[in-house]
């Protein structure tokens, strides 16, 4: 487990990551965690006193890396972009996204979209998951899944999808 402490930033304009808070994890430490990786992966450990688990590392391009505080982590934390937070992370070897069972009801009926999904990368798979899952109300989630589904249906990634649906 590497324990390092990191300011919390925010992206001003950068793209679909406009507005994120998150923190930044230099290459060196990142490769204490993964050895010779240069993709995202997931990890667990504490936060100031915070446990996590599951949580994406991004990487920036420079060999850094980048861990997204969503708002609810944010609020546990009592600490926003600009405070200073101490971390205990490991690689999460034990993640596992499972498909939920009504997108898998739904992926039965259209076989040509569950091939599609089953052929994106992992970590591509959970972006679809982790948003249908993070879903606060029954349509919402309803409305994700038809959205994934018809997204797999046009062989869409999960960025753009979303920048479809903005459109529309």
């Amino acid at each position: 487990m590497v324990d390092f402490t990191a300011m919390m930033l925010q992206f001003a304009e950068q793209g679909e990551k406009t507005g994120w808070t998150y923190i930044e994890i230099p290459a060196g430490i990142a490769l204490q965690m993964k050895p010779g990786n240069k993709k995202s992966f997931r990890v667990r450990g504490i936060l100031d006193a915070l446990p996590v688990r599951g949580m994406a590392l991004m990487p920036m391009g420079d060999g850094n890396f980048i861990m997204a505080l969503k708002a609810d982590v944010r609020k546990k934390l009592h600490k926003n972009a600009g405070a200073v937070l101490h971390a205990r992370l490991e690689e999460d070897i034990d993640y596992k996204v499972e498909i939920p069972a009504d997108l898998q009801e739904c992926f039965d009926f259209e076989p040509e979209a569950a091939d599609f999904f089953n052929s994106l990368a992992k970590s591509h798979r959970e972006y679809f998951i982790k948003w249908i899952n993070d879903a606060k109300t029954s349509e919402t989630r309803a409305k994700r899944i038809v959205n994934t589904v018809n997204a797999m249906l046009r062989k869409w990634a999960f960025n753009v999808m979303l920048r479809e649906m903005r459109k529309g």
